[in-house]
């Protein structure tokens, strides 16, 4: 793929220094790559090494951006990991990490403290946009010129940013409406409250009105969600996928069905069950997490892995939409 030819006026920070990046990858030419890709968006070069240089020496300053590759991981792999994490964090830098549905995992459980963009098998143009996306956070950045296919590729992934926001901002932002078994969707991704307390006649002995909470129905059989599951799996023989994507409904209903059925699901395993390229599965839990409606969990035996889990809001959500189906849920598969 020929380089990306971007033309950015210097990108500097607010007192009008240029912003400084760091570069580890063990690939050689992939190093060369990226540094090529930063020096054209106007970025100065910081350092540019492999990954075992995270760990050599004391600490040395960061720049504020910094592009790691991580491909495989192993035991130095991911101390050298968890040290970027917390140092990233501290300091503010922005981080972008490459790496593969292989070592997914292992990359996600080490990135809790920084929020980083993480990639998987991205294309070098899916590199450079991520690398856009930390620019656009720099005030007063200006950009001049771009030819049409870089254009066209930033305002690709743009829309792809504005749909993930506009549909958790309709799961939250919408006018409220209220269900029959009390839920209101408003002014939370889910917020719930019981239903309007029924009047039972005058007070008695002084007493207030009662108030009457609807108890909680039981989440769904998860048989029954697999078969919905399954069922939406299937369209994909027939039709191109990408015409029916739905990561955020996919991934709540996978999430649903293993908290029934008491089993763990990993980001590896979400991103698959959500249809869509890791990368945008990765995007999509991330906004979720933000909207209350994903968590993260480690695992207390081995802190190095993290699993996704419906909060309990969602979890409320998801239970009182299947009982509002009700008997009709298995008609309609």
């Amino acid at each position: 793929m020929p380089q990306a030819d971007f033309a950015y006026a210097p990108a500097n920070d607010t007192s009008g220094c240029a912003l400084a990046v760091s570069i580890f990858a063990d690939r050689a030419h992939l190093r060369d790559e990226i540094r090529d890709d930063a020096a054209a968006a106007g970025l100065k070069v910081r350092e540019c090494g492999e990954v075992a240089a995270l760990l050599e020496g004391g600490p040395r300053p960061l720049g504020e951006v910094v592009l790691l590759d991580c491909p495989a991981v192993d035991a130095s792999t991911l101390a050298a990991l968890a040290r970027l994490d917390m140092r990233a964090a501290r300091s503010g830098a922005q981080l972008v990490i490459s790496t593969t549905v292989e070592a997914l995992d292992d990359v996600f459980a080490c990135c809790d403290q920084s929020d980083p963009q993480i990639l998987v098998d991205p294309s070098r143009a899916e590199r450079v946009i991520a690398l856009g996306r930390v620019l656009a956070k720099v005030p007063n950045l200006r950009l001049r010129e771009l030819p049409e296919d870089d254009r066209l590729t930033l305002l690709r992934l743009t829309e792809q940013v504005g749909q993930i926001a506009q549909r958790l901002e309709r799961l939250g932002g919408a006018q409220p409406a209220v269900f029959g078994d009390g839920l209101i969707q408003g002014d939370a991704a889910f917020r719930f409250e019981s239903p309007a307390p029924a009047y039972n006649g005058p007070p008695e002995d002084g007493a207030g009105e009662r108030l009457v909470r609807t108890a909680r129905p039981a989440l769904p059989d998860p048989r029954l969600v697999r078969r919905i599951i399954r069922q939406r799996q299937l369209r994909a023989r027939f039709f191109d996928g990408e015409l029916f994507a739905d990561p955020a409904w996919d991934m709540l209903l996978d999430l649903t069905a293993a908290r029934v059925e008491h089993t763990r699901v990993s980001v590896t395993s979400l991103c698959i069950a959500s249809g869509v390229p890791p990368t945008t599965a990765l995007r999509w839990i991330g906004q979720m997490s933000e909207a209350g409606l994903l968590q993260r969990v480690e695992d207390e035996t081995d802190r190095r892995r993290v699993f996704i889990t419906l909060s309990d809001h969602a979890a409320e959500a998801m239970a009182r939409y299947f009982a509002e189906l009700g008997r009709s849920a298995a008609q309609l598969v």
